[in-house]
């Protein structure tokens, strides 16, 4: 009798690892073409995009760029995005440019107005970057953080609606870090004039620290006009110690910092575009 043999076993395959690898595949591929025109000429590749934190000892910060970092990138696939803090936190910015060697890079700082950071700590460190670098307007002022304040407001329970009763004695305090640079107040008045406008009652900037009023201060004064309802706007990009502080002198609602809104991740791609078409109109010009 001839011996009869078991059927082989099949090679099992990993269905789910060969899509994978599939999709990686497609996506690098994809990724290529994109750098190519109809012509088939290559196209420069974009400056990638540095979001500039400022960096804080509270974990929920540095979770809170990450996540914000992560929505610029779904709404801009194929854009090299990377994060650099300016103290505290890693990776620091000048490690993060130093990581990119000769990519040159828009800094898009994560903070709300013209400062000592803006004008000197960001330039100094992007000056010692291995490659061209272009530094970005801060986020603020400008109506996405508008819309971004007045979504965080509705969240803390801010009426939709309100009587005139009501309107007449509500405020909102805009509580943000402070500078010592007068170019920083005025870009903080500007944010809160423009809040005022949306939602019909005062709005009155006031700082955790190196500008006054301060937020209890602020409080004080609309309560002595008869403006018993306040709420406390935080202008602050992330959690932290003055956002913290701010949202605890409330007497009536705090609203959430900015964080990793939808428009927070409009605005980033917003500066990072105003950046790369200033530096173009120049080369056009010179």
């Amino acid at each position: 009798m001839t011996a009869s043999h078991p059927p082989r076993s099949e090679p099992r395959v990993d269905l789910d690892s060969t899509a994978h690898l599939m999709n990686s595949i497609g996506s690098q591929l994809a990724g290529r073409l994109r750098l190519v025109s109809p012509l088939g000429h290559r196209r420069t590749a974009p400056p990638a995009l540095v979001l500039v934190a400022h960096g804080s000892r509270d974990p929920r910060a540095l979770e809170t760029v990450r996540t914000l970092a992560d929505r610029v990138r779904e709404l801009r696939p194929g854009l090299p995005v990377h994060l650099g803090h300016i103290e505290l936190n890693a990776p620091l910015l000048p490690d993060t440019l130093a990581a990119l060697g000769d990519t040159p890079a828009v800094l898009v700082p994560l903070l709300l107005s013209r400062g000592y950071h803006v004008k000197q700590d960001i330039p100094e460190m992007a000056a010692a970057a291995p490659a061209p670098t272009r530094l970005a307007a801060p986020l603020g002022p400008h109506p996405l953080l508008v819309e971004t304040l007045l979504d965080r407001l509705l969240e803390a329970g801010w009426p939709t609606v309100m009587d005139p009763a009501t309107r007449r004695a509500s405020a909102v305090v805009l509580a943000a870090a402070g500078s010592r640079d007068p170019d920083s107040a005025t870009d903080t008045r500007r944010t809160a004039r423009l809040l005022a406008d949306r939602l019909g009652v005062p709005v009155v900037p006031a700082y955790a620290s190196a500008a006054t009023p301060t937020v209890p201060t602020a409080i004080r004064a609309l309560t002595a006009r008869g403006r018993h309802r306040v709420a406390i706007a935080s202008y602050f990009t992330a959690p932290g110690r003055f956002a913290t502080q701010c949202a605890q002198a409330a007497p009536w609602m705090a609203s959430a910092p900015l964080g990793a809104h939808p428009a927070m991740a409009r605005l980033v791609l917003h500066r990072y575009d105003e950046a790369r078409v200033t530096r173009q109109a120049e080369l056009v010009s010179a």
